[in-house]
């Protein structure tokens, strides 16, 4: 198995997301995760695009459960704070009945 390194922030806002669905981390695929430097004049983190595959029976109820209400979500990440998270476009069912959801979030650090 390949493990990709993950900054902190990264690393503890995929986990902090994984443990909002409530369910065994293995119906959830990580496809895609992407983190780039961001800085403003007074804040310095990262934007990430998070693109996550969940499988098997009741996917879409899991998918549900996982992006409700995220934009007022609070995620505990030490040493940064989720300034901005969102779903970006659409839940995608797919034949297989797996759902797809892509998600992008902005963290600072404290």
């Amino acid at each position: 198995m390949m493990k990709l390194a993950m900054s902190p922030a990264a690393a503890g806002l995929l986990r902090a997301l994984l443990s909002r669905a409530g369910i065994d981390r293995n119906r959830i695929l990580l496809s895609e995760f992407r983190s780039t430097d961001w800085r403003s004049l007074t804040f310095s983190g990262e934007r990430h695009r998070i693109d996550l595959r969940i499988s098997g029976p009741g996917a879409a109820a899991i998918a549900e459960a996982l992006t409700r209400d995220l934009p007022d979500a609070e995620f505990v990440i030490p040493g940064h704070v989720v300034a901005d998270i969102a779903v970006e476009g659409a839940l995608v069912e797919h034949a297989d009945g797996a759902v797809s959801v892509r998600i992008e979030a902005l963290t600072v650090e404290e």
